[in-house]
C-alpha cells in the first residue's frame, strides 16, 4: 500500500473508520507511518494523537477497541478508509459514532420499507391500506399470505420467466417483512441469528 504522508507537512493523513458490518461512519482520526504499521501489526486501529504528540491505540484505557478488517487509500493516496470491527462505542463521550448516532444495520430501500410497513401497523385504521388491512386480519391471515406467496415463487423458479419470478419473490420477501413486525421482529433481529450461526 503506498500512502502519500508527505502531502502535508505534518506527515499525516487523515483515516475514516468505517464499520465493517453496517458501513457507518464510526469516527476520523489521523495518522502517520509508525501508526499505520503499528494498526497493521496488531490489528488494532491506532492513531496518532495531533494534541498528545503520540501514538493511541483506540481503545487502549476504554477496552472499546477497532478491531482491524481492512485499510484502503483513496484514489490520491493521502487519504484512508479503515473498515472495522468496534468492541462497544467508538466516541469518547459514549455514543456509538462521534455524530451520536445508532451503529445499526440499514438495509437501503429495506429499511424504509419496514418504515412503511411499521407505520400502517401503528395506524390500522386506515381501511385503504392494504398493510393495515392486513395486520387487522391477524397472524394467521399474514402467515397465510407468506406461505402462498412462498409457493408462488417455487413454482416460477421451475419456469423461464425471470420477470415472474422476481415479481413473486418481491412479493414473498414484502410479506414477509409484514409477518416479522407481526410477530414484533425487523430484518435486524434475522441478522443477528445469521451473524451468531456464522
Amino acid at each position: 500500500m503506498n500512502i502519500n504522508f508527505n502531502k502535508n507537512n505534518d506527515g499525516l493523513v487523515p483515516a475514516i473508520v468505517q464499520d465493517n458490518i453496517t458501513n457507518k461512519v464510526l469516527m476520523l482520526g489521523y495518522m502517520n507511518e509508525e501508526a499505520v504499521e503499528k494498526t497493521m501489526d496488531s490489528k488494532l486501529v491506532t492513531f496518532f494523537s495531533r494534541s498528545k504528540q503520540r501514538l493511541w491505540t483506540k481503545g487502549e484505557e476504554s477496552g472499546n477497541l477497532l478491531n482491524l478488517v481492512s485499510i484502503k487509500t483513496d484514489c490520491d493516496s493521502d487519504t484512508l478508509l479503515i473498515k472495522v470491527k468496534p468492541e462497544g462505542p467508538t466516541c469518547h463521550k459514549g455514543s456509538d459514532t462521534c455524530w451520536n448516532e445508532d451503529n445499526n444495520s440499514n438495509y437501503g430501500f429495506f429499511t424504509e420499507l419496514e418504515t412503511i410497513i411499521e407505520n400502517r401497523k401503528n395506524n390500522a385504521s386506515e381501511k385503504s391500506s392494504y398493510v393495515a388491512s392486513l395486520f387487522a386480519a391477524g397472524i394467521n391471515k399474514i402467515a397465510q399470505k407468506v406461505g402462498e406467496e412462498a409457493v408462488e415463487t417455487v413454482i416460477e423458479a421451475k419456469d423461464r420467466n425471470d420477470d415472474l419470478f422476481l415479481n413473486e419473490s418481491a412479493d414473498l420477501l414484502f410479506h414477509y417483512l409484514i409477518l416479522l413486525q407481526a410477530k414484533g421482529f425487523k430484518l435486524s433481529d434475522v441478522e443477528n441469528v445469521l451473524k451468531k450461526r456464522h
